[in-house]
């Protein structure tokens, strides 16, 4: 007997610096760097990276003539076994590339499906990420076949649906149309536990960010769960829903969502949009920042563009900067449309108890501290505020029943003629 080694593949990273003002959409360093992580979380071994200055990608090979012939001395001298390109390519641009260089080739997007085909384990995650793959590689099909009919071809083949991609254009919509009923009636399910929290009042809190921010592990700190916080890239795929216990005695729902990350695949978007809902419908989003990153700026752009474009309702969006144990101090107030700020470590626990605050105020029904008389004549009320009600302190008096306790605002209402003081 003996054991079989998996092979590693060795990659080439590949991007175009066009100079543009787009600088969220532009192949730069940081755009780089965070390919070379990508990767990294796949399991590549990345060789060599090469960047070309030009006004526009080739329309048939990506690189420049030169450039091209570059890549394919460099990818034999290294002896690389794929290519990753840092924009999405055409199948006409990966077909010209892999005919001349002879080595496989894939782009950013390929390669984050990838991760996620990696990481997704609840059956709603497997279809998202399938259906993603399928919409995704279904106009590159004249350019990918050859390499798809090559099964368990490594970075970027992987996943539940890379066999489905044999088949032709027909089976492939059908299976499309297929995967996205079983969305639907996925959706219609969360659908109907949304509603019930509404009817139940239950404030909804939603945490979003860049990915490896932290998100989890606020979610882990604030409800006691063991959901991975892990140092890697979309260790979160699935929702996490988990009850949060408000200082007030409310309670509310803290929602973990997908990481987002610079050129996120629309179609992955499209798919993962019944997880998105989540954050969509939050009463309140807290964006987790990963203060320590050199990049922070950037990274917060990028998930403000993507919560602007998916319309979320969230009249208040707390930034919470974490990671303040090892990142510098912030400057007064950082920019962008943010109703709070807050300092944090969700790792020591450092200014957790203010997000913990700010998220008292921010969920609606927030109760307030009164103090109550209650004459005897009406032990009818007395009786009810201590069935569900949060009593702070009780003395019998004279006149009644005293009594000190949290109360929303119907309530308040509701006892007005009885409050004393209030606070």
């Amino acid at each position: 007997m003996h054991e079989t080694e998996k092979e590693i593949e060795r990659v080439i990273l590949c991007g175009v610096h066009t100079g543009s003002n787009n600088v969220l959409e532009d192949t730069d360093e940081e755009s780089m760097a965070e390919l070379r992580f990508l990767a990294d979380t796949a399991k590549a071994v990345v060789v060599g990276e090469m960047i070309q200055n030009k006004d526009h990608p080739e329309a048939s090979t990506y690189f420049g003539e030169g450039k091209i012939e570059e890549l394919r001395l460099a990818a034999e001298a290294l002896d690389a076994t794929l290519l990753i390109f840092d924009d999405e390519l055409t199948g006409s641009q990966i077909r010209n590339i892999e005919n001349y260089t002879r080595i496989r080739t894939i782009d950013r997007s390929m390669l984050i499906l990838d991760i996620f085909a990696q990481r997704a384990i609840s059956k709603e995650g497997k279809i998202q990420v399938e259906l993603a793959q399928l919409k995704y590689n279904l106009p590159r099909l004249s350019g990918i076949g050859g390499q798809l009919s090559r099964l368990g071809g490594g970075i970027g083949t992987r996943g539940p649906g890379e066999t489905k991609l044999e088949s032709d254009k027909r089976h492939i919509y059908r299976r499309i149309n297929a995967l996205e009923d079983e969305l639907r009636e996925i959706q219609l399910h969360r659908d109907l536990l949304r509603e019930r929290r509404t009817k139940e009042s239950a404030a909804v809190c939603a945490l979003v960010g860049y990915t490896n921010a932290g998100k989890s592990t606020i979610l882990n700190y604030f409800t006691d769960s063991k959901v991975l916080a892990a140092d890697m890239l979309f260790a979160t795929l699935d929702p996490t829903v988990r009850k949060l216990d408000l200082p007030d005695g409310r309670n509310a729902v803290i929602v973990d969502t997908v990481g987002f990350i610079r050129k996120l695949p629309h179609h992955l978007i499209e798919a993962f949009k019944s997880t998105l809902d989540e954050a969509v419908m939050a009463d309140v989003i807290v964006h987790v920042i990963d203060s320590s990153n050199p990049e922070m700026h950037t990274q917060m752009k990028i998930v403000d563009k993507i919560i602007a474009e998916l319309g979320c309702r969230a009249t208040r969006i707390i930034a919470a900067f974490n990671k303040c144990d090892i990142a510098q101090p912030l400057s007064p107030r950082p920019e962008g449309n943010y109703t709070d700020f807050v300092s944090l470590s969700a790792k020591t626990g450092e200014g957790m108890d203010e997000l913990i605050e700010l998220l008292s105020d921010a969920l609606p029904g927030k109760k307030r501290e009164i103090t109550v008389l209650i004459p005897y004549s009406d032990s009818r009320t007395a009786a009810v505020l201590h069935d569900g009600e949060v009593i702070l302190s009780e003395d019998y008096e004279a006149d009644g029943t005293r009594i000190t306790l949290l109360a929303d605002s119907a309530l308040c209402a509701h006892l007005k003629e009885y409050i004393v003081e209030e606070k």
